[in-house]
């Protein structure tokens, strides 16, 4: 077994941007890329696109139709699979195409996978090295290795404020408090998800959209789930986001079967959800998103919704969009938050980014470890 060299590291870094090429699209899988070295000469490349058409592996063994690989090196940004799912084993692949290396990034999390692929090629003689890259690898499949691992999406909540804590004026109006920049962030955001999930307070108050429209973003032909909270099933069937390309899940604990005949006669699927004391159970809400493999939630909703997110520690991470605008003590919050009954009990946060975003700043943090102070 050899350590990993610069020249590695190299190549590897090039198999994760190929994966980056997938990642607006490949949900329910993973984003992996895969460069094949011959002599120290890239021959062919690869990344997966879309669920069902071919792993990384197989897109740049395809490439190298023509080209004699054996003693080459395969550099792939997961761990190749070894088990039979919509197209076959990567490692069996490799092994017939004659690659006499494979360097990988991040052992696959997926149980079927779980260290089978790079076992299966050891086995058979080749050398196998993991763990190059393996933190800039791991960035692009967060969401994948959260819910392989718990059963339950990668939750990233997303406000947009004044500087004094507001989202809206007393009146409601809300449009638009953050610049053009940051809006196009939204899209960016969005694109990265597998379902965007909101509340019927905004529903009915904004009838929004929730779709990718920038074709900066190559979705390949996807759009993110669009998921409703409606404990009383109120969403009209005229919802602008019914008639947009792309599907709309909506959870409810009513039993009007009126409403929801029209709202599935609209295009929507309606899912009756466990209720809680305040509401739809979001435990259940997110092990269903789980168990239909939805990787990466992202959350645009209300003060209140939002509020219950936070409340439940049920995000890994929170996106705020900060305005230099001050809009009044009679403005709307953006956080319906529970008040702690001391400072040393309140939420903390560690602060790990933070961008320009025209006239805006953007502030991305995620929850600080129990017991740890978060970063200064």
């Amino acid at each position: 077994m050899h350590s990993a060299s610069d020249i590695d590291l190299g190549f590897m870094r090039e198999a994760i941007a190929l994966a980056a090429r997938g990642r607006y699209s490949t949900t329910p899988n993973p984003a992996v890329g895969c460069v094949i070295v011959r002599d120290g000469r890239v021959v062919a490349r690869g990344f997966h696109a879309r669920a069902g058409a071919p792993h990384a592996e197989a897109a740049a063994l395809a490439a190298a139709a023509q080209a004699d690989l054996r003693g080459a090196t395969a550099y792939v940004s997961l761990e190749p699979c070894n088990h039979h799912g919509r197209t076959g084993p990567c490692a069996e692949a490799l092994l017939a195409a004659g690659i006499a290396r494979v360097v990988y990034a991040e052992d696959d999390p997926n149980p079927q996978v779980e260290g089978g692929g790079a076992a299966r090629l050891r086995a058979a003689g080749i050398d196998v090295l993991g763990g190059v890259g393996a933190a800039e690898a791991a960035a692009l499949n967060r969401g994948f290795f959260k819910r392989m691992r718990t059963g339950l999406p990668r939750v990233r909540v997303k406000l947009a404020m004044s500087l004094d804590g507001a989202v809206a004026l007393a009146s409601g109006e809300s449009q638009w408090i953050t610049g053009a920049e940051a809006r196009a962030e939204v899209q960016r955001l969005r694109a990265e998800s597998c379902a965007v999930l909101t509340g019927i307070g905004t529903v009915l108050a904004d009838d929004p959209s929730l779709n990718v429209r920038d074709p900066r973003f190559e979705l390949r032909g996807r759009q993110p789930l669009r998921v409703v909270l409606d404990s009383a099933l109120r969403m009209p069937p005229s919802a602008r986001m019914l008639a947009l390309d792309g599907a709309t899940l909506v959870f409810t604990a009513s039993g009007d079967a009126g409403a929801r005949s029209r709202l599935e006669q609209a295009g929507a699927e309606v899912v009756a959800g466990a209720a809680g004391a305040d509401g739809l159970d979001l435990a259940a809400v997110l092990g269903e998103l789980g168990r239909r493999g939805i990787n990466d939630v992202l959350v645009e909703a209300g003060p209140l919704l939002a509020g219950k997110v936070i409340d439940g520690r049920w995000f890994d991470e929170l996106v705020v969009h900060v305005a230099p605008k001050l809009l009044g003590r009679d403005a709307r919050r953006a956080f319906a938050l529970a008040s702690p009954l001391s400072l040393a009990a309140a939420l903390r946060l560690d602060l790990v980014d933070v961008e320009r975003l025209g006239a805006d700043v953007a502030l991305t943090l995620t929850p600080a470890p129990a017991g740890v102070d978060a970063t200064p």
